[in-house]
């Protein structure tokens, strides 16, 4: 080796990229295949999570530590940006809400806006549903549970990947309370006609508008911008009900 050769600077790795990771408070960069954040998204997991974060950890969770109080609880499955569960949080005070969304960026944009809302009624996972639901939430201890426009997976070959299957729809009718609710909210026709035939079916549920029937869209769901959009070119949303008996 030359003394050049010693003098000079080793050259460093570059640094491995941070990555959100389920369950964890140390957010530092992005997930492959999230998105990239903002810098408020990046804030809101690093200053906010401890507040409204609820950290995966396999076991049954009391609610009523993580809330501070004892109510009904509601939950939304795959919340995207927030804005159904921010309009549950800002007019629904008697009960709280829990949302499990996996999207990163969008968790962070509900973080901000529960905080410039100073909600207190509103907790989140940052994770896998199927897991929360069967580990961390109780039989019969929900008093509904809502999944709004979740992926149609249009394509006939990829159907199944579809969260409405008949084992996810038994764990569902599995951690609603007796007299609870489930709503369900879909754009796509086909996949209503796949919810009726796996709801209507399973043991406990029984649809409000009767056998393959959908109600108007409640008060409780705001309708959204591409909702909005969507039924200005002729699109049909459906609103599914079903009681838990």
């Amino acid at each position: 080796m030359s003394d050049s050769d010693a003098s000079a600077p080793k050259s460093k790795a570059p640094p491995k990229p941070f990555t959100v990771e389920e369950g964890r408070r140390q957010v530092r960069s992005f997930v492959l295949r999230q998105g990239r954040f903002t810098e408020a998204q990046q804030r809101a997991f690093d200053t906010l999570w401890p507040r409204y974060g609820l950290d995966y950890t396999g076991q049954p969770r009391d609610f009523d530590v993580a809330f501070g109080r004892s109510a009904k609880r509601v939950l939304e499955i795959g919340f995207g940006n927030g804005e159904a569960l921010r309009f549950a949080a800002q007019n629904d005070h008697e009960r709280d809400l829990i949302g499990i969304e996996v999207h990163a960026p969008g968790v962070g944009r509900l973080l901000n806006a529960l905080a410039q809302d100073d909600a207190g009624n509103v907790r989140v996972y940052h994770h896998d549903a199927v897991e929360v639901l069967r580990n961390e939430i109780a039989d019969g201890s929900l008093d509904e549970i809502r999944i709004y426009f979740p992926d149609p997976w249009h394509k006939k070959r990829h159907n199944k990947r579809r969260l409405v299957q008949p084992e996810f729809a038994a764990l569902l009718a599995s951690k609603l309370a007796i007299g609870g609710r489930l709503h369900l909210a879909t754009d796509w026709q086909d996949y209503a006609e796949q919810m009726w035939d796996v709801l209507d079916a399973t043991s406990g549920l029984v649809n409000r508008a009767g056998p393959r029937g959908s109600v108007e869209r409640p008060p409780w769901r705001p309708q959204t911008h591409f909702e909005t959009r969507g039924q200005k070119l002729g699109h049909g949303v459906w609103d599914l009900l079903y009681d838990r008996r």
